[in-house]
């Protein structure tokens, strides 16, 4: 049968991407153990660390996640202080004490946090009372549509997730995001972390990271770690069904969410 020259070519481009295919998934499969045992410490090694496992068929599902923090159960410093800890610990998260430091949950003045409600007669409990802030998981999230590499996408269940290796810190994401939830790692953050667990990846210079509502832990059958050492503080739970914990918490209780004005629909309430 005769080819011309145009078919020619996209016959032996498509044999040589099969080719090529089938090498480097050979080499992958010999340096890190693919197909067989991963091999965690020469992904590491690479720089391509990695979760240490895939869902669990105890995965946390729901259809819409979404948080609500009562504000009136934190009486104390360290109330704040150890879901603050917990976050940093399983995270990975650098202590750099400079004005590059990395953020995933932490405190904010109630009047920083929630300008649009400040009046000069606010109730004195409030005026004075620390917020814990964290990435709002927006229903229509601004960082999305700008990321150009996908490298932030969001999940069915609604959580905005991060891919570090798609991430080329162009900071589109920080800039859109009107929360100041994020992240960027102008240095190398592995240094300044006091111990690493090896169950979470680490991140490197130049990208960007956040709050993931525990989504490693949802896969694995766990609530998240900021949940479960609140004491009862933080209700978590699936938004769409009526029946659940935080559909409870909200029905029964008044809550405000952060710039609700802008349209973007976070999922995390605040019962005040």
């Amino acid at each position: 049968m005769d080819i011309d020259k145009r078919q020619f070519l996209k016959i032996m481009g498509i044999s040589g991407a099969l080719w090529l295919g089938s090498r480097l998934a050979g080499g992958l499969s010999s340096i890190f153990g693919i197909g067989d045992k991963l091999d965690k410490k020469a992904l590491a090694d690479a720089g391509l660390e990695i979760s240490k496992t895939l869902p669990s068929v105890n995965a946390l599902k729901a259809k819409q996640w979404a948080m609500a923090i009562d504000l009136r159960k934190f009486k104390t410093q360290e109330d704040y202080q150890r879901c603050i800890k917990v976050c940093d610990k399983i995270h990975n998260i650098p202590d750099i004490p400079t004005k590059q430091e990395i953020k995933w949950i932490w405190e904010e003045p109630y009047d920083a946090a929630f300008p649009e409600q400040h009046n000069e007669y606010i109730e004195n409990q409030l005026k004075d009372k620390p917020v814990l802030i964290l990435c709002n998981q927006c229903e229509f999230p601004p960082c999305v549509r700008v990321c150009p590499t996908g490298a932030t996408f969001k999940r069915k269940d609604g959580i905005v997730m991060m891919d570090y290796h798609r991430c080329i810190g162009c900071r589109y994401c920080m800039a859109a995001c009107p929360y100041g939830s994020r992240s960027f790692n102008f240095q190398d953050p592995r240094p300044f972390i006091k111990k690493i667990d090896p169950d979470y990846p680490t991140r490197t210079k130049g990208v960007v990271e956040k709050c993931d509502f525990c989504a490693e832990r949802l896969d694995q059958g766990q609530m998240p770690a900021c949940v479960e050492v609140s004491n009862g503080a933080i209700i978590f739970g699936d938004l769409k069904d009526p029946n659940s914990d935080i559909r409870k918490v909200l029905s029964e209780n008044f809550s405000i969410r952060r710039k609700p004005e802008l349209g973007t629909q976070p999922n995390v309430f605040y019962i005040i």
